[in-house]
């Protein structure tokens, strides 16, 4: 018996094979019948995936017999890796000097005949091969050759599709890490920066109301500016707070949200804003759906629409009604309505149409941005129809 030699990229041959966690795992039905397809295209009783580690030969698929794994010394495949891309046959292993007297072939499992194809990798590095047994001498016809080379490509491919799948793993796990700690650094610095911007706005108008006999109009209007940029800038950190805060929202689980409970619920949030007619129409009592992240949305659409009514009564309808895979919703507003030109522009992020809402207060073009996100991340679609004195009307779904 003659021992197979060892391939001169041996170190990095086995780096690669180990880069794909493979060695040890359990069965899988996708190997299996891959041995299975060339055990009968080949008429041989026995097929095999077999991966060549350090000292062993190890089966990832065994058609045929009971063994798992076997030493690499006596393993025809370790001879087979030595030729990248090229069939290796033995046709009658008891008359061949390498293997009459290979353990394999005068016991269990009887190997006379073998052929196997080597598992090459993109960088040509050999990890195993697609092999047939059997018991007695035989051959392969060119057509029963070709399949095995086309079979042994798919078994690399099963082997890519889980590398692939093991590395988005864990490029999914690091950046949730990296989100959980940017969300972390985020809060930690929304507070720090909140906290002085709170100072400078309540002392900005207390130095006003304390010493307004003392400040000339000039003055006044400095103070006015500071305390105005301020709560500006407090208000754009609320905003991208609750923006990146959003995604949370979305791994919330799905339960069933009462219709009338939402509506009095949205009710008594908005209960300050005295003037407000809010309706709800909807032939539906109840829908299955993330409740966090519709209540967000129409919070925002809600307070949206009472920030900008030019109407002393601010009126708004809710519509809700499910279509195939997806409910679908509107808010209707009397406000002064939306022109045609930003119907797009007002659902990016920082984009602002009018500068100051009804309340003077400055928007940031944070919330309609969040809305659309929300909604987009749960399957659905938002848009706007609107024209100049008719109000607003935000349609948007939600998948089921």
């Amino acid at each position: 018996m003659l021992k197979p030699d060892t391939p001169q990229n041996e170190k990095e041959r086995q780096n690669e094979l180990n880069s794909f966690s493979i060695l040890d795992t359990i069965s899988e039905s996708d190997y299996d019948n891959l041995t299975a397809i060339a055990s009968q295209i080949c008429n041989t009783p026995i097929s095999l995936i077999s991966l060549i580690d350090n000292n062993r030969q190890w089966f990832k698929s065994h058609h045929g017999i009971t063994a798992t794994e076997t030493s690499r010394e006596l393993a025809f495949c370790a001879h087979a890796i030595n030729r990248p891309q090229q069939i290796f046959m033995v046709n009658d292993a008891r008359k061949d000097e390498r293997f009459f007297d290979n353990p394999l072939v005068t016991g269990d499992p009887n190997v006379v005949f073998y052929a196997g194809f080597p598992l090459t990798t993109n960088d040509g590095f050999s990890l195993g091969t697609l092999c047939v047994i059997d018991h007695k001498p035989k051959s392969l016809t060119d057509d029963q050759i070709k399949t095995l080379k086309a079979l042994s490509q798919q078994v690399m491919n099963l082997l890519y599709l889980r590398k692939n799948k093991i590395e988005l793993e864990k490029t999914l796990s690091t950046l949730e890490e990296k989100n959980k700690t940017l969300e972390k650094f985020a809060s930690i610095t929304a507070h720090d920066l909140k906290s002085p911007l709170i100072g400078i706005s309540s002392l900005t108008k207390l130095f006003s109301e304390k010493y307004a006999s003392k400040i000339d109009k000039n003055g006044h209007k400095m103070l006015n500016v500071i305390g105005n940029a301020s709560n500006k800038l407090s208000r754009l950190i609320d905003g991208l707070l609750k923006n990146s805060k959003s995604e949370n929202l979305l791994k919330e689980k799905k339960t069933n949200l009462n219709l009338v409970a939402l509506l009095n619920d949205l009710q008594t949030i908005f209960s300050y804003e005295k003037n407000l007619q809010l309706k709800l129409k909807s032939d539906l009592s109840e829908i299955h759906i993330n409740r966090e992240v519709l209540e967000q949305v129409l919070i925002n659409l809600i307070t949206n629409s009472i920030k900008y009514c030019d109407k002393k009564n601010v009126e708004i309808e809710i519509g809700i009604e499910q279509i195939d895979l997806y409910y679908k919703f509107y808010v209707q507003d009397n406000g002064p309505g939306i022109e045609f030109k930003h119907h797009e522009q007002i659902f990016k992020i920082f984009e602002v149409i009018t500068l100051k809402d009804k309340f003077g207060i400055s928007g940031n073009g944070i919330g309609l941005a969040t809305v659309k996100k929300l909604i987009s991340k749960s399957g659905g679609e938002i848009k706007i129809q609107s024209e100049i004195g008719k109000g607003a009307r935000f349609l948007f779904t939600i998948s089921k």
